[in-house]
């Protein structure tokens, strides 16, 4: 029986994981469950998979969590303290699906037990990947990839040598605005912005999508994760969300993976690792789908490419500040503050201002500088987005 813990629990990706887990509930010893507000969920889950520890993160929530759960021998917990000491205990495999730097702490901690971390927080990478990369190196831990297409590269690798390969191409769907005219695009608003063509996932992520930061994190990913050098790093539109990635080697073949739209394949995978099993997603008819088109995507369209880019060269601290710059952007853009093109100008305010400040680029990247520097962007990007308001 393999002993798991799931942080995010209570989202998207966190939700598919259950799924999976529940339809072979007495192959796992769930040990804790983490989640944010919505405790009901939280609760009921915990019941399900008869839980040891169900931690919300915040300390509000605790006597409602408390309440759901009495009776049943689940111990209960809140706050962020509580998440990263759920992290210490000993577990095969962890789910790192908290959206946000705050799913930094616990990953390292995770990592630190020679725990198997299946990774679906991008900001982890992209604000401390050397440090995590390290963290799971230094401790015997394996990171295995959540999101599909880091997924699909990493299948893509299985048996091959990294250093035959030339070139990585992760896909992007487009999101909500790709068929929008470029002037419309200040005008977008948070509904609009909150529905994805092909994809069933959280606000935040859906919002990343439309503007095509989900894919500029995806690219800092790539590199900090396989180590591949920034030029080699691609990126296509598929409107279609079937290739997920394409490794290209150096004889010239390129190594495709197709998959349905559903995440319950990549968490699936990184769940069975080194495994393949069943799974409960849909097969792909490839005679019904015809014809898959692929198209380069227009940086005037999609600026945040271009500020992951930038954040690739500069190196150091900068995805520090690139996510939570990213993240801050986010929070004004969902309250009306600034408008949809506004949060990739909050962004490269920020880069600008802490660049000119000098040391983010030459600063060791430990979790105190990472968090101090996450400290430091979000107020700059607040300034940033009071003067776009």
């Amino acid at each position: 029986m393999r002993r798991v813990t799931l942080f995010g629990a209570t989202g998207s990706i966190g939700q598919s994981a259950i799924d999976l887990i529940a339809r072979d509930a007495d192959s796992y010893d769930v040990v804790a469950l983490t989640g944010g507000r919505n405790v009901a969920q939280l609760a009921a889950d915990a019941k399900r998979l008869k839980a040891d520890l169900a931690v919300t993160c915040y300390a509000d929530c605790y006597a409602e969590l408390k309440d759901m759960l009495s009776g049943t021998g689940i111990d209960v917990a809140a706050g962020d303290h509580a998440i990263a000491e759920a992290a210490t205990r000993p577990v095969d495999w962890a789910l790192s699906a908290i959206v946000g730097s705050a799913g930094l702490v616990p990953g390292l901690a995770a990592l630190a037990h020679g725990t198997t971390l299946a990774l679906a927080n991008k900001e982890s990478l992209v604000s401390a990947g050397p440090l995590l990369m390290s963290q799971a190196q230094a401790h015997g831990a394996t990171v295995l990839p959540v999101d599909s297409e880091h997924s699909a590269v990493f299948q893509a690798l299985v048996g091959e040598d990294i250093a035959a390969v030339e070139r990585v191409i992760i896909t992007a769907s487009g999101g909500a605005f790709r068929d929008w005219p470029i002037e419309k695009l200040a005008t977008a608003t948070l509904e609009q912005a909150s529905t994805h063509p092909n994809w069933n996932m959280g606000q935040r992520i859906t919002i990343d999508s439309a503007s095509m930061f989900n894919k500029a994190m995806e690219l800092i990913e790539t590199k900090e994760f396989f180590g591949v050098s920034p030029d080699m790093i691609e990126v296509l539109i598929h409107r279609e969300s079937m290739v997920h990635a394409l490794v290209g080697f150096n004889d010239g073949a390129l190594m495709t993976h197709v998959g349905p739209s559903d995440m319950r394949h990549a968490i699936g995978y990184a769940l069975h690792w080194p495994d393949r099993r069943h799974l409960p997603v849909e097969r792909v008819d490839l005679a019904q789908v015809g014809a898959l088109s692929f198209a380069d995507p227009d940086d005037v369209r999609y600026p945040a490419l271009g500020l992951a880019r930038r954040v690739m060269q500069e190196g150091g601290l900068s995805g520090a500040v690139f996510n939570a710059a990213k993240e801050r952007a986010m929070d004004g853009f969902i309250a009306g503050d600034i408008g949809f093109l506004d949060m990739a100008r909050v962004v490269d305010a920020t880069l600008d201002k802490m660049s000119s400040a000098g040391g983010i680029q030459n600063q060791p990247i430990s979790i105190e500088n990472v968090l101090e520097t996450d400290r430091q962007a979000r107020i700059y990007a607040a300034e940033s987005i009071k003067q776009l308001g």
